[in-house]
């Protein structure tokens, strides 16, 4: 171990280069929907990774479809996928895997990346996740510097929609989990450097209600009212909750109407649930159509469902658990502690363990408030977390621990 210790020193003294690349990144808005703000920090990051010898290759995205306000299917851009890899023809194989996409819009107030003297980063993306990029770049930067790298292969995906669910990557995450042996996802940690265990498995579904238009004052009796067949929609539902532990639907955004004088003709309502084991999705998706097909929301109210399970549920368990034990290895060769803890939040992780892959998913920066204007980054996490990264890479490359097995895909 103190061997493989010593393969880390080009961390040394690394905080401050890894700080001041993460803040150059996360001054420009990659917010999901900021196609040229990803392209633009796809071309600041991708370059980094191809400095340490990976080559890249760039992936259309799949098309992705959504319903609008109107309660028409459009497809909607997302932004494309980097692979970048090395050493195509190893037997072993770790996939590392990032997303270069923020929750905050273009126009958000929250885009100035500050660095305090209590030692956090404040900023979008600084945990979530452009600071687990510098984390999973410096890891392989220091990896590749060890003669055990020699016989490993490394794969690299960083997508560009994984906070709407990476429905235009899963493809590639699926195929990449497929050839690979461990997976490393650079979401943040806890504060404390608590990681995420089992996770919960997520879908999103849209109703599409339509009725008829009327003018309200004259013909009201002609109209047939969108919106009271949108709350016998959302009734219907709302009566599962409740019925499976553990496992819930949640009715969060509801659109319709113009006009207090006008018989809506649509009412849009979009929905998340969330379950533990995919036993609860399957219930979930099978009640969601019996309830629709059902019908009864109204005379002449027709109802159509868009959507479904988009993040399959990820077990702390087999080739998984055994990889947060190796985690946890590594952690105390390092002084540091390693807990983890469920969840009922989603990544990538879910996607690459349906796929079968043992993964571990929040080897990123520690910090805490994400998805909020609050979103800050412990400063000395950053080396901390890529020597814990890189010591991982090493106990397995070098046979000081035997890789986990591979899961049966979900």
């Amino acid at each position: 171990m103190p061997d493989l210790k010593s393969y880390l020193s080009p961390l040394d003294n690394a905080t401050e280069r890894m700080v001041d690349r993460t803040m150059t990144w996360c001054a420009v808005n990659s917010g999901t929907d900021n196609i040229a703000g990803l392209e633009k920090t796809a071309a600041m990051i991708v370059p980094e990774f191809k400095k340490i010898g990976l080559k890249a290759v760039a992936l259309p995205p799949a098309p992705v479809t959504h319903v609008n306000d109107n309660g028409d299917i459009i497809e909607i851009p997302r932004g494309g996928t980097y692979v970048l890899s090395n050493r195509p023809e190893a037997n072993r194989r770790i996939l590392l895997t990032g997303h270069l996409d923020t929750v905050f819009p273009i126009d958000d107030a929250f885009q100035k990346i500050v660095r305090r003297d209590d030692g956090t980063l404040h900023g979008p993306g600084c945990a979530d996740m452009k600071g687990g990029i510098c984390v999973m770049l410096e890891a392989i930067s220091a990896f590749e510097q060890s003669p055990h790298a020699e016989h490993v292969g490394i794969d690299v995906v960083l997508n560009c929609d994984e906070e709407t669910g990476s429905h235009a990557s899963a493809s590639v995450l699926v195929d990449k989990a497929r050839s690979a042996d461990i997976g490393m996802v650079f979401e943040p940690a806890l504060p404390d450097g608590t990681l995420a265990g089992a996770r919960a498995g997520s879908g999103h579904y849209t109703f599409t209600i339509k009725g008829l238009a009327a003018h309200a004052g004259r013909e009201f009796d002609k109209g047939r009212n969108a919106i009271v067949g949108a709350a016998n929609v959302i009734n219907a539902i709302n009566a599962l909750n409740g019925q499976r532990k553990d496992t819930t639907l949640n009715l969060g955004v509801i659109t319709g109407g113009v006009a207090t004088n006008v018989v809506p003709a649509t009412c849009v309502v979009r929905m998340n649930s969330r379950g533990r084991s995919p036993e609860d999705l399957k219930w979930v998706d099978d009640q969601v159509k019996a309830v629709i097909g059902s019908g009864g929301f109204g005379d002449d109210i027709e109802v159509s469902v868009h959507g479904g399970i988009h993040r399959p549920v990820k077990n702390n368990s087999g080739g998984t658990l055994a990889l947060f034990e190796i985690v946890k290895s590594a952690g105390t060769e390092l002084g540091m502690a390693i807990g983890w803890q469920a969840t009922g939040g989603c990544c990538d992780g879910n996607n690459l363990a349906a796929a079968g892959l043992p993964n571990v998913d929040t080897l990123g920066v520690c910090g805490g408030a994400i998805h909020s204007p609050d979103e800050f980054a412990l400063i000395e996490s950053f080396t901390e977390r890529a020597r814990l990264a890189s010591l991982v890479m090493l106990l397995l490359a070098s046979g000081e621990y035997a890789w986990p097995e591979r899961m049966k895909d979900q």
